[in-house]
Protein backbone atom coordinates (compact mmCIF):
# COMPACT_ATOMS: atom_id res chain seq x y z
CA UNK A 1 0.00 0.00 0.00
CA UNK A 2 1.30 3.18 -0.83
CA UNK A 3 2.69 5.83 1.50
CA UNK A 4 1.64 9.59 1.77
CA UNK A 5 1.27 12.82 4.15
CA UNK A 6 -1.82 13.16 5.65
CA UNK A 7 -2.25 16.20 8.39
CA UNK A 8 1.36 16.31 8.89
CA UNK A 9 1.65 12.47 9.70
CA UNK A 10 3.13 9.66 7.22
CA UNK A 11 0.42 7.12 7.10
CA UNK A 12 -0.65 4.27 4.36
CA UNK A 13 -3.31 5.36 2.26
CA UNK A 14 -6.11 5.45 4.02
CA UNK A 15 -8.94 5.43 0.88
CA UNK A 16 -9.80 2.17 -0.23
CA UNK A 17 -12.71 2.75 -2.82
CA UNK A 18 -12.16 4.17 -6.39
CA UNK A 19 -11.56 7.55 -7.58
CA UNK A 20 -14.12 8.73 -9.49
CA UNK A 21 -13.44 12.13 -12.59
CA UNK A 22 -16.07 14.79 -12.22
CA UNK A 23 -18.14 13.50 -14.94
CA UNK A 24 -18.35 9.80 -13.41
CA UNK A 25 -19.79 11.19 -9.93
CA UNK A 26 -23.62 11.17 -9.59
CA UNK A 27 -25.62 14.23 -8.42
CA UNK A 28 -26.65 12.07 -5.66
CA UNK A 29 -24.19 9.65 -4.49
CA UNK A 30 -25.35 7.13 -1.51
CA UNK A 31 -21.79 7.05 0.23
CA UNK A 32 -18.68 9.41 0.34
CA UNK A 33 -16.84 9.02 -2.74
CA UNK A 34 -13.93 10.48 -4.32
CA UNK A 35 -13.15 12.46 -6.85
CA UNK A 36 -9.86 13.30 -9.24
CA UNK A 37 -9.62 16.87 -10.56
CA UNK A 38 -7.22 17.68 -13.27
CA UNK A 39 -6.32 20.96 -14.59
CA UNK A 40 -9.02 22.66 -16.35
CA UNK A 41 -11.25 20.81 -14.02
CA UNK A 42 -11.85 23.31 -11.35
CA UNK A 43 -14.45 22.44 -8.00
CA UNK A 44 -17.39 23.36 -10.23
CA UNK A 45 -17.26 20.47 -12.41
CA UNK A 46 -18.05 18.27 -9.43
CA UNK A 47 -22.29 17.76 -9.27
CA UNK A 48 -22.49 16.93 -6.33
CA UNK A 49 -22.27 18.55 -2.52
CA UNK A 50 -19.41 18.91 -1.56
CA UNK A 51 -20.60 16.87 2.01
CA UNK A 52 -21.07 13.82 -0.34
CA UNK A 53 -17.14 13.76 -0.71
CA UNK A 54 -14.80 11.85 1.43
CA UNK A 55 -12.02 12.84 -0.61
CA UNK A 56 -10.57 15.34 -3.02
CA UNK A 57 -7.76 14.44 -5.34
CA UNK A 58 -5.96 17.18 -7.43
CA UNK A 59 -3.42 16.07 -9.96
CA UNK A 60 -0.48 18.12 -10.59
CA UNK A 61 0.77 17.21 -13.56
CA UNK A 62 4.17 19.37 -13.55
CA UNK A 63 5.17 21.40 -10.50
CA UNK A 64 4.94 24.74 -12.30
CA UNK A 65 0.92 24.44 -12.73
CA UNK A 66 -0.64 26.73 -10.16
CA UNK A 67 -4.57 25.96 -11.25
CA UNK A 68 -4.44 22.96 -8.42
CA UNK A 69 -3.41 25.80 -5.75
CA UNK A 70 -6.56 27.77 -6.50
CA UNK A 71 -8.58 24.67 -6.57
CA UNK A 72 -7.89 23.54 -2.69
CA UNK A 73 -8.05 27.28 -1.83
CA UNK A 74 -11.57 27.81 -3.57
CA UNK A 75 -12.83 23.96 -2.21
CA UNK A 76 -11.75 25.05 1.50
CA UNK A 77 -13.94 28.55 0.78
CA UNK A 78 -16.50 26.71 -0.58
CA UNK A 79 -16.84 24.69 2.98
CA UNK A 80 -14.74 21.86 2.35
CA UNK A 81 -13.65 20.05 5.07
CA UNK A 82 -12.47 16.71 4.01
CA UNK A 83 -9.25 14.97 2.77
CA UNK A 84 -7.61 17.22 -0.04
CA UNK A 85 -4.64 15.08 -1.43
CA UNK A 86 -2.26 16.39 -3.86
CA UNK A 87 -0.84 14.17 -6.13
CA UNK A 88 1.44 13.93 -9.31
CA UNK A 89 4.67 16.19 -10.27
CA UNK A 90 4.47 19.14 -6.77
CA UNK A 91 8.09 19.48 -5.02
CA UNK A 92 9.45 18.91 -1.76
CA UNK A 93 9.60 22.66 -1.97
CA UNK A 94 5.81 23.36 -2.05
CA UNK A 95 4.81 21.39 0.73
CA UNK A 96 4.33 24.61 2.79
CA UNK A 97 2.37 26.44 0.43
CA UNK A 98 0.43 23.77 -0.80
CA UNK A 99 -0.73 23.07 3.07
CA UNK A 100 -1.78 27.03 3.17
CA UNK A 101 -3.86 26.68 0.23
CA UNK A 102 -5.60 23.88 1.74
CA UNK A 103 -4.03 20.90 1.16
CA UNK A 104 -3.89 18.52 4.12
CA UNK A 105 -2.59 14.96 2.35
CA UNK A 106 0.46 14.68 -0.31
CA UNK A 107 1.12 11.78 -2.34
CA UNK A 108 4.36 12.22 -4.15
CA UNK A 109 4.83 10.77 -8.22
CA UNK A 110 8.39 10.32 -7.59
CA UNK A 111 10.10 8.56 -4.81
CA UNK A 112 10.71 10.95 -2.00
CA UNK A 113 11.81 10.75 1.07
CA UNK A 114 8.93 11.36 3.48
CA UNK A 115 10.69 11.86 6.85
CA UNK A 116 12.45 14.57 5.29
CA UNK A 117 9.84 16.08 3.45
CA UNK A 118 7.97 16.61 6.60
CA UNK A 119 10.60 18.77 7.64
CA UNK A 120 8.96 21.63 5.17
CA UNK A 121 6.25 21.93 6.66
CA UNK A 122 8.22 24.23 9.32
CA UNK A 123 10.22 25.83 6.85
CA UNK A 124 8.97 29.10 7.62
CA UNK A 125 8.00 30.37 11.11
CA UNK A 126 5.64 32.92 10.25
CA UNK A 127 3.99 33.78 6.92
CA UNK A 128 2.79 37.81 5.94
CA UNK A 129 -0.26 36.89 3.85
CA UNK A 130 -3.93 35.95 4.78
CA UNK A 131 -4.33 32.30 3.54
CA UNK A 132 -6.78 29.45 4.22
CA UNK A 133 -4.77 27.99 6.82
CA UNK A 134 -4.36 32.01 8.38
CA UNK A 135 -7.05 34.16 7.48
CA UNK A 136 -5.76 37.30 8.81
CA UNK A 137 -2.34 38.82 7.23
CA UNK A 138 0.62 39.32 9.97
CA UNK A 139 0.08 43.24 10.09
CA UNK A 140 -3.69 42.22 11.64
CA UNK A 141 -2.17 39.18 14.43
CA UNK A 142 0.44 41.82 16.06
Amino acid sequence: MPKLIKDGQIVEDPWQGEILQPEQVPATPAAPIAVQLEPGQGPATIPCALSDLGLVVIFFPAFTDGRCFSYARELRERGYSGEIRATGHFIRDQLFYLQRCGFNAFQFAEEVDLDASLASFSDFSESYQAAVDQPKPLFLRR
